[in-house]
């Protein structure tokens, strides 16, 4: 693979010194700016060899960089080690930005032009691009090429899957109710109509999935809605005579998707809405209408809240995973002791539990399956070539999820598979207590993430320990399994919390080179109470599945967080122990007795 890259590389200067190039900017988005994209647009990870979910690569005539965060330091050290790349570590004081680092290896040249491809790079991301860099030294940036058609000879075609219907009984809401509910957003915020990029907010509003994207069930395609019709670019090869159908019912029009640029061009309306951060650059540079409205779209704060049919929806694919993560908890320390065992074979296993579950579609992202020290990377991934033997000691940290057609789940457990040092049962309780803080917590009905991040974290940094992810995302409805715009984390995220939102609580602590813990629940934010001094809010639990106590000093826990341990497995034996087998029930009742 290193040699590989050495000759990519080789090929790209090529291109770039023919293009009179200086450098080239490769993000790890599509033109949709999707987290996990197709292999289509997986530039970034094609030119590195680093397959983390984010991260930049930028490339001169003599030098290469990766810039990525802190949960892939140590797997993007791994897999850059012998290749020309050197790794920027984001977020940490010395790390110049990709602008200053820019500036400084091209300061010798004499108007230099350095290259993006506009089509997936969002519109702020381009702008502020393009601004930093005529601001150090006169650096213009070239939006129109993308070398990688030159140069990735074997490149894989944008995806044709099918698409397929997402019926009434669990979205819960019809496309002509929620395209109206659109417009109205779209209305209030002085906007004609809108431009989605996003394919969850796309595949959402139409109540349509697809299999386009790996772990999220969205399908390739843009969707113009203006104040009396909307268009769906999107290959009609995905398009079957039912989903035909069914968009002309709901008054949706069809085109090809490379004719976005011609939509736009033909957009009659006054103005359109465009979300800087989801629309690409050349689009919002296609626009031809009179005004542009760069606003947030109004569509992710409206799919946030779910609606009845949703919440019951996510409770049963719930008590299905738990299901499924019970038989997979029974059966894994015994198997482990029995030998054989592996990173990669406990991670199959627990996803042959989910499979046998009813509406099961795959899993909802990669699972992180990870031993020891490797649970000390936050997205440790094992392949073959890191998969390690596990052994009847030490923690094992699995984070995992699955997409039911109701539901979309994500947990993370860490599991003692025998003794376990004294460090390791201390942080691991102290994550306990951070991760129940949260499922304690109350809060005024509009609470930013950011104002309860907190609360987490407290039980973490009074000994001086801290984690550097979120603490908290949105789950979709079988959809993504990060869904924003709300987030719990230390950074400051606007966004407000209101009752039917989904949220993780996942704090955790990762000791380099020794292990890592995390414990993570889905929540769904409800009603508390109104008091004179308004509307508070609360989280309950949609997760089921027993937290190991085996690994935790409970001398550390407070009453209530007793209290709540003791009220959540009670809940979680009364929704599973009735769709369990006789010794499954037993194992569950050991497995959530209460704590005294």
């Amino acid at each position: 693979m290193k040699t590989a890259i050495s000759e990519r590389l080789q090929l790209l200067r090529e291109q770039l010194k023919r293009e009179h190039l200086a450098a080239f900017i490769f993000p790890s988005t599509d033109p949709h700016q999707s987290e996990i994209v197709p292999y289509h647009w997986a530039s970034r990870e094609w030119i590195t060899g680093f397959d983390g979910s984010a991260g930049t690569a930028v490339v001169t005539m003599n030098s290469a960089a990766l810039w990525t965060d802190s949960r892939y330091f140590l797997a993007a050290a791994e897999q850059l080690s012998g290749t020309e790349f050197q790794l920027m570590k984001m977020g940490l004081p010395e790390t110049p930005s990709i602008t200053e680092w820019l500036a400084h290896e091209l300061h010798e040249l004499d108007g230099p032009e350095i290259g993006i491809d506009g089509m997936v790079e969002s519109s702020v991301e381009a702008e502020t691009l393009i601004a930093e860099m005529r601001e150090h030294g006169g650096i213009t940036v070239r939006t129109n090429f993308d070398p990688l058609q030159q140069i990735w000879n074997d490149r894989p075609e944008i995806p044709l899957n099918p698409i397929m219907l997402h019926p009434l009984k669990y979205a819960g809401e019809d496309t002509i109710s929620k395209l109206r509910r659109i417009r109205q957003a779209l209305r209030e915020k002085h906007a004609d109509g809108i431009l989605v990029c996003a394919l969850d907010d796309i595949a959402w509003t139409l109540n349509l999935r697809g299999s386009d994207i790996p772990c999220n069930p969205l399908f390739v395609s843009y969707l113009l809605i203006s104040s009396t019709t909307a268009t769906l670019f999107v290959d009609s090869r995905k398009l079957s005579p039912e989903v035909e159908a069914y968009l002309q019912t709901a008054h949706i029009d069809v085109a090809p998707y490379e004719k976005v640029k011609e939509g736009l061009a033909h957009y009659f309306e006054y103005n359109i809405l465009i979300d800087p951060s989801e629309v690409n650059y050349t689009l919002s540079k296609a626009i031809k209408c009179q005004a542009v409205v760069r606003e947030t779209s109004p569509i992710p704060a409206l799919k946030a809240i779910k609606n009845s049919t949703e919440i019951a929806g996510f409770r049963q694919a719930m008590k299905r995973d738990g299901i499924a993560m019970v038989k997979f908890l029974r059966w894994l320390r015994p198997a482990v002791e029995a030998g054989g065992q592996t990173e990669i074979t406990v991670s199959d296993r627990l996803e042959q539990f989910r499979a046998e579950q009813a509406l099961y579609k795959g899993v909802s992202f990669p699972t992180i399956s990870a031993y020891e020290a490797h649970g000390a990377i936050v997205h440790y991934e094992p392949t073959t070539a890191t998969d390690i033997p596990l052994k009847p000691c030490g923690f094992i940290l699995i984070d995992s999820g699955a997409q039911y057609l109701d539901g979309t789940t994500d947990i993370t457990r860490t599991i003692p598979l025998g003794p376990i040092t004294d460090e390791q049962r201390h942080i691991y309780t102290l994550v306990l207590k951070a991760h129940i803080q949260l499922e304690l917590c109350k809060f005024p009905d509009g609470t930013s993430g950011t104002r309860i991040d907190a609360v987490a974290r407290q039980p973490l940094w009074r000994e001086g320990l801290n984690f550097m992810h979120g603490t908290g995302h949105g789950v979709g409805s079988y959809l993504c399994v990060h869904e924003g715009p709300h987030q719990v984390r230390q950074e400051y995220k606007p966004a407000p919390l209101h009752a039917g939102m989904t949220i993780t609580d996942e704090p955790g602590i990762y000791l380099a080179g020794k292990f890592g813990v995390r414990i993570e629940n889905t929540l769904i934010v409800e009603d508390y109470q109104t008091t004179a001094m308004g509307h508070f809010l609360q989280m309950d639990s949609l997760t089921l599945c027993p937290i190991d106590l085996s690994a935790a000093d409970l001398s550390l826990l407070t009453p209530e967080e007793r209290s709540w341990l003791n009220s959540y497995h009670q809940y979680v034996y009364d929704e599973l122990a009735p769709e369990l087998n006789t010794d499954e029930r037993a194992w569950l009742r050991e497995a959530t007795k209460a704590v005294k």
